[in-house]
């Protein structure tokens, strides 16, 4: 890259190049992204720019860049964060990276939470603080109670707390799953819900980089979803709300599996963007 004198315009096409030849989703999106950064840009700023020639030091910070991507880690990792719900979310190798997918579990988890009334809700597995963020953001009534069982995923979800400006309305706790005796009138997870036999047909991007124990969750995929049907039930009051977010093709099993459970009535199933069957609603009777 050093041979000739390059341009912003240069780096970027031969970056998209070189991202599409190794079969990288979204490869002039990822090579803008990554290039900004390295120049302290926005998007915007590349393209307002784009004939200016880089000096050896901006192309050093560049080149590192993205040789990570070339190795398939996460545009999220490399820069650090990732907008969510409108939002922009610390993220580190210790949480999953938020995705459109979990917006459809936001939109309805909103939906059952009253504007101008106060509502304890409990986020199981929140990794980054996401979705738990999200919903106080949204719903200052609410009061919010994020678990995981990560320490590292905590410390990372009460910087998200803090950056929102919702640290005084949000707990997160280390727990698996939730704490007995405890009681809300809405419960939300997006939990682990690969099944181990797929786990080596995923992206290498989620493979190689995301933590397994928040993707992997037994033979079938549903371990997690099993144990949280269970103590939810005793979580959740009378009229309440449960909505899980479930991989493609598991939702119906998941409505199953929350009547033999039983003390759960399905109220709906709803697909995200891609049409597809992401957020199983359940009401406690």
């Amino acid at each position: 890259m050093s041979a000739r004198i390059w341009s912003i315009r240069d780096v970027l096409d031969w970056a998209a190049k070189d991202f599409s030849a190794r079969g990288i989703d979204s490869p002039r999106l990822d090579a803008e992204l990554l290039v900004a950064n390295a120049l302290g840009m926005d998007r915007i700023g590349l393209y307002l720019d784009l004939t200016r020639p880089l000096e050896e030091e901006e192309r050093h910070a560049i080149r590192l860049l993205l040789s990570r991507r070339r190795a398939r880690e996460p545009v999220a990792y490399i820069l650090g964060y990732r907008d969510f719900y409108g939002r922009r979310f610390e993220v580190t190798p210790d949480v999953l990276i938020p995705r459109p997918d979990t917006e459809t579990l936001v939109e309805h988890a909103l939906q059952q939470i009253p504007l101008d009334a106060s509502c304890r809700v409990l986020d199981v597995g929140t990794g980054s603080g996401a979705i738990a963020v999200t919903l106080a953001a949204e719903r200052p009534g609410a009061r919010i109670i994020g678990t995981d069982i990560s320490e590292a995923a905590l410390r990372v979800a009460a910087r998200n707390a803090d950056l929102h400006g919702v640290s005084d309305r949000v707990d997160f706790e280390l727990v698996d799953l939730l704490r007995p005796n405890e009681t809300y009138e809405l419960v939300v997870s997006n939990p682990p819900y690969i099944a181990s036999a797929d786990m080596e047909a995923l992206q290498d991007e989620v493979r190689l980089y995301e933590p397994t124990s928040a993707l992997q969750a037994g033979e079938d995929g549903l371990d997690v979803v099993r144990e949280l049907l269970h103590r939810a039930k005793a979580a959740t009051l009378a009229g309440g709300h449960l909505l899980i977010e479930v991989g493609q093709g598991q939702a119906a099993a998941v409505v199953e599996l929350a009547v033999r459970v039983g003390g759960w009535h399905r109220e709906g199933v709803y697909l995200d963007l891609n049409r597809v069957e992401r957020v199983v609603h359940l009401r406690r009777i």
